[in-house]
């Protein structure tokens, strides 16, 4: 199959739902080879299924490093390479008061946002160097760059993502290898709720579409983010058209981190000081 990805194999976690799925499915159209990881089963074997020869469930928890070690042996076991890995999969925490931080939910949340990353580059990396190089895409989010109404814990975790793709880009330039971070923003996805498999098909769509009207309604862009928004990102840091670039933080959030506050509400301030500096 020609396209984008043609020859690539690519492995996606997280990818049985939301922006994984998406991607998953993106790539598949642009031929690449694509092993589905995720802890939830159904889900993930059906769009496999749906896909055809061209994608394979493997279930495996990302923040428990012989999953991610037996994933990664089932891709070359499957397909010889791996050219691609985007560590997409995460959870999402609340905001909660400093004198409520349970150290629980900080390692659950640290090692599944955080921690499977390095699993994942650690079992990737020997791979990749013997090919001469590869592409690995880490899954950020605004939240690691801005106080956007997040939770410490989460903010955290999405923080060090984005700062470790840069050292993780600095050690591997040498060999053709590729690290690169993807930070989306207002994408409607069911992390907003806790998740797709916590609520009816019926309840998530319309969860959804209340969450569409409320981004389109807040972001700059007035447009919510996609799935699929993410999917584009990620299908062109995994191929060669962004062979010159690593180290980057692609932000994928319409406009939300350049403009804080609307457009008149800038300029009413910018009038307000002027003013007050010439003693009005």
């Amino acid at each position: 199959m020609a396209g984008r990805l043609a020859g690539k194999v690519a492995i996606v976690t997280g990818g049985n739902s939301g922006m994984g799925a998406g991607t998953v499915e993106l790539f598949v159209a642009e031929g690449a080879r694509v092993v589905i990881a995720a802890r939830g089963e159904e889900a993930g074997q059906a769009l496999a299924d749906r896909l055809g020869e061209n994608a394979a469930f493997v279930r495996a928890d990302v923040a428990v490093e012989a999953d991610v070690q037996a994933l990664i042996e089932a891709a070359m076991a499957r397909w010889g390479r791996v050219d691609v890995l985007f560590n997409n999969a995460g959870i999402g925490q609340g905001i909660v008061a400093p004198e409520d931080f349970a150290l629980d939910d900080f390692n659950r949340v640290m090692m599944t946002n955080l921690g499977s990353c390095f699993l994942g580059i650690k079992y990737v990396t020997p791979i990749m160097k013997q090919q001469g190089g590869g592409s690995i895409i880490n899954n950020g989010s605004t939240a690691g760059i801005t106080t956007d109404g997040s939770g410490p814990v989460y903010a955290a975790s999405k923080a060090g993502v984005i700062h470790m793709t840069r050292i993780w880009a600095t050690q591997l330039a040498a060999f053709g290898i590729r690290v690169n971070c993807i930070s989306p923003g207002a994408i409607v996805t069911p992390i907003f709720w806790g998740g797709h498999h916590t609520e009816s098909d019926e309840e998530n769509e319309r969860r959804s579409q209340r969450l569409t009207e409320l981004f389109a309604a807040q972001l700059p862009l007035r447009r919510a983010g996609t799935s699929e928004d993410i999917a584009y990102a990620a299908l062109y840091l995994a191929g060669d058209e962004s062979r010159h670039t690593t180290g980057h933080n692609l932000m994928i959030d319409g406009g939300i981190t350049v403009r804080m506050a609307a457009q008149s509400d800038l300029e009413k301030g910018g009038k307000e000081r002027a003013e007050f500096l010439r003693g009005g």
